[in-house]
Formats: C-alpha cells, structure tokens, sequence
C-alpha cells in the first residue's frame, strides 16, 4: 500500500475552507487506499486531517518528537505513533514511511517540512511527488516566489517539475498516480522508455496547472 506524508499546521487558521480541506484531504487518502504518514499531533489541521483519514478506514501513523509527546500535543487514537528525539529524526522517519508528500495550509514548521522535503529531492536523496494543496489560494504566492528564484538563477529549472500545486484534490491525486506510473516504468521498463520521454510525460501532467498559476500574474 502506498503511503502519503501529509504536513499540515497546529492551528487552523482564520477560515472555515482550511479545516474543510484538510478533512476532505483526509478522507479522499482513506477512499483512494492510500495509508497516511503525519506528524502525530491532534492539534489544527494535523488532527482534522487524521481524524479524517481514521474516519475514512485509513491506517495512519504519526511521528513526533519526545519533547511534544511529552506536552500532550500528540494524538492518542493513531493506528500507531512514533516517537523520535529531534525534529530532524522526525522528517527524516516520515520519509521514509511515505512515497509522496502533500503540504496543507501552515506556519513555519510546515513550510520548513515542505522546503526540506523539496531539497532531498533536488539532492537526489529521494524522488517523490510533492504537492501544495494551494486552498483559497494560499500557497499560491510561494509556488510565485519559487518560480521568480527559478528566474534569478537560484533554484534549478527542474523545480517546477519536482513541484505541484492545486486546489483540487482530483488533479493532486491524478498528479500522484500519474507519477508512480512513470516510476514504474523508468525503473522496470526502462528499456523502452528513455529519461528525455519519462520527463516529457511529467511536465505533460502538468503544464496546464503551472501555466493556470503563470496567467495569474
């Protein structure tokens, strides 16, 4: 079974649409089969989304650090909770627990998770697909921002192939399938499908969303 990391904040936010999201989120993981990987916490966005998922029949599992078990924070009806010393153990287990990252809406430490999570792929340390799940516009000016230090010279071109954004849970999850089929073929039929085809079908996957993001501007 496939696993998706979900990053998501401790609070909620001032609208109604994010709690909506991450409970649709959560519950869209379940029915599509997929188990969830997660922080651990019951707070914000980070509870929604479990509960959701766990309402939905997922397996879900969190990790969390010693520290914030220790302050209550961590969520106690988890099909199973880790628990790690250091912040950094922590993203690093839910990588590997997970084969595609998704980001809701968050604060610092959601955008830490999701910037880290993008450089590992960059570095080659991991290939997954990583998705902003951009409700009411919200990741919006950061995908903007990413494209503009694309133009500086200061992040690779390839960014904006490693990077999906969308407010519409049936083109990131059609983004994801979409994805682990031409992993399947680069890595087991690689004989009759070169790098240069396998990149062309992902841009492919998704050149109308990036160009939709583009016209904005």
């Amino acid at each position: 079974m496939k696993s998706i990391c979900v990053f998501a904040g401790s609070a909620k936010g001032v609208k109604e649409s994010y709690s909506k999201s991450a409970k649709d989120l959560g519950l869209e993981i379940a029915k599509r089969e997929f188990s969830m990987v997660y922080g651990g916490g019951s707070k914000g966005l980070m509870g929604i989304v479990a509960d959701a998922a766990l309402e939905g029949g997922a397996t879900v599992t969190g990790v969390i650090t010693e520290r914030l078990h220790d302050v209550e924070v961590s969520h106690n009806n988890l099909t199973s909770l880790e628990i790690v010393p250091s912040m950094h153990d922590r993203k690093a287990r839910m990588a590997e627990l997970s084969d595609a990252i998704i980001s809701l809406p968050g604060g610092v430490g959601t955008w830490e998770e999701f910037f880290e999570a993008l450089a590992w792929n960059q570095l080659g340390i991991y290939s997954k697909p990583i998705i902003l799940f951009d409700v009411d516009g919200y990741y919006s000016k950061l995908f903007e921002f990413t494209q503009f230090s694309v133009e500086e010279g200061f992040l690779p071109e390839t960014t904006q192939e490693e990077l999906f954004i969308s407010d519409s849970l049936n083109e990131i999850f059609n983004f994801i399938n979409s994805f682990f089929r031409i992993l399947f073929f680069y890595f087991f039929d690689f004989r009759f499908c070169t790098y240069d085809q396998l990149a062309f079908d992902r841009l492919a996957v998704q050149s109308d969303k990036r160009s939709g993001y583009r016209d904005r501007g």
